[in-house]
């Protein structure tokens, strides 16, 4: 009796260990972010340097407009005080030691004073040219990033189901299965370059916008200072 009972247990954890291992083979495996793109083909290569090219342009940038951006609330106070007394020394210092594309204004403007305010207005516009050419420097290669890397996904989709038909018209096997397997990992380069061109068109966007906020700035400034230069002979 014991034997028999001691014969059922043992078919009993054999039974379990093939249900387990069944389990396990119907179970489809996880994969992780690395093994999915490197399914995508060798045009997963062009595109990862597309994505390095479009973050490090778009830090790169950030960090040059910001500073350029960057006004204290107090800047034009202070050089309105300054003019308003004289004092055009000591505004000019104060515009040199300000980094910002504000300051570098105002410092071409303090420069020409005394000269005719169409002169001054003209000098200030060469130099707010100049610094939103600085600004806009680069961030069109965000654009360009966006407009190209969905392209390469597509290609790479185009020549993976070219692959895949080629190999079924060579050998004749083919199944539901197989193509549904075969077009999902082509997808993957597809759907790679479009998340590409998205973060690329939404990083242009947002510089541009801020290139537009600092241009306003630069604007106000400017016929803030030409204010300031009238107001005594008002």
């Amino acid at each position: 009796m014991n034997i028999f009972f001691l014969q059922v247990l043992i078919d009993s954890a054999k039974i379990k260990d093939s249900l387990a291992r069944a389990a396990a083979m119907l179970t489809p495996q996880k994969e992780n972010l690395w093994d999915t793109l490197s399914k995508g083909g060798i045009l997963m290569i062009p595109l990862a340097l597309l994505l390095v090219i479009a973050i490090f342009v778009f830090i790169e940038r950030y960090i040059a407009i910001k500073k350029a951006s960057r006004v204290d609330d107090n800047f034009m106070s202070i050089i309105r005080d300054h003019i308003i007394t004289g004092n055009l020394t000591a505004a000019r210092s104060l515009a040199k030691n300000t980094p910002t594309a504000v300051a570098r204004l105002i410092d071409k403007g303090l420069q020409r004073v005394g000269k005719e305010i169409a002169a001054i207005e003209r000098s200030m516009e060469n130099v707010a040219k100049l610094e939103l050419y600085k600004m806009e420097k680069n961030v069109s290669i965000l654009s360009v990033v966006g407009y190209i890397a969905p392209l390469f996904g597509f290609l790479g989709t185009i020549f993976g189901m070219f692959q895949l038909f080629y190999s079924i018209a060579s050998t004749g096997e083919y199944s539901i299965s197989n193509i549904a397997g075969g077009i999902y990992v082509k997808m993957i380069s597809s759907a790679s370059g479009l998340i590409i061109g998205i973060i690329a068109y939404i990083g242009y966007r947002y510089l541009n916008s801020q290139i537009d906020k600092t241009t306003h700035k630069m604007e106000a400034a400017a016929n803030e200072f030409i204010d300031v230069l009238q107001e005594p002979t008002r």
